[in-house]
């Protein structure tokens, strides 16, 4: 089916109180693995690309692998820019093909925030677009994006109440204790923040920096209004993973499809143990 935007998805998961997962692509492998692994769960997705995959891939491409995949399956399909900052490339993604974009004005002040999104928004809602946003800084590193522990803040419910009374998003992105990458320890959500925003706004909220957090924090995050969930770093772990096992069963091995076969078998396994994960199996 044609790609279709973002906020009808997660309209829907908030009203069954489940979340719709959000993987990143890099190259076709991924976009094959996740369009394979939600089909096979009869699940909702959305296929976002940070501004480092469309660098490396090419706007054109993500788009076109993308549109593709969707038209070969039966399940709702969002292609979203995950994190943008630069406002050329956002109407690039908005003018390619794509459904859904991220803004994420974080590091400025909340006003100039507001501005900026409102910027984007003007735009993506002309064109039928999804937009979400962000408030709060969340730690780690993501492509070029990187937050030190001692700068992430945490987002404050009274500015996301009134961030989102004065913008025209689809969607928040907030920060509660995730962070981009890998874990060093077990991170320790703040719950009843998320509470205390979802109690405030009326957007759904999504959550940024999801591999490595418990399974129980993942439901309990999903129970108090979580309705979008990010993942990127679980897929190239698994990705990596397929591949050194692929090598190390035949370090001779020359044939790429040889070791890109079993990396995407190994990513399609994760993200529908995710899926799962999030209640969106059998939603589509």
């Amino acid at each position: 089916m044609p790609l279709v935007p973002m906020r009808p998805l997660l309209d829907k998961a908030e009203k069954g109180r489940y979340a719709v997962g959000a993987f990143n692509c890099n190259n076709m492998e991924i976009v094959q693995a996740i369009i394979t692994a939600a089909t096979e769960e009869n699940s909702p997705v959305i296929i976002q690309a940070s501004q480092g995959a469309l660098k490396y891939a090419g706007i054109d491409y993500i788009v076109a692998l993308t549109r593709v995949a969707a038209e070969q399956t039966h399940v709702p399909v969002a292609l979203h820019l995950d994190h943008g900052t630069d406002f050329l490339q956002i109407m690039q993604c908005v003018s390619r093909g794509f459904t859904s974009v991220m803004i994420d004005g974080s590091k400025f002040s909340l006003e100039d925030n507001i501005a900026i999104t409102n910027k984007v928004s003007e735009v993506a809602r002309a064109c039928g677009l999804s937009v979400e946003a962000e408030l709060g800084k969340i730690g780690g590193t993501e492509d070029h994006i990187s937050v030190s522990e001692k700068d992430a803040i945490y987002t404050d419910p009274q500015e996301a109440e009134y961030f989102v009374k004065n913008t025209d998003i689809d969607a928040l992105a907030i920060a509660i204790g995730t962070a981009h990458g890998q874990y060093k320890g077990i991170p320790k959500l703040d719950l009843p923040r998320l509470e205390k925003i979802r109690s405030l706004i009326s957007v759904p909220i999504v959550l940024h920096g999801s591999s490595g957090v418990p399974d129980d924090t993942i439901r309990a995050a999903i129970e108090r209004g979580v309705s979008k969930i990010n993942i990127d770093t679980n897929v190239r772990e698994a990705f990596m993973a397929g591949l050194k096992d692929a090598l190390a069963e035949n370090p001779a091995q020359i044939d790429p499809r040889k070791v890109l076969g079993p990396a995407r078998a190994a990513m399609v396994e994760i993200v529908k143990e995710k899926i799962r994960l999030f209640g969106s199996a059998g939603q589509a």
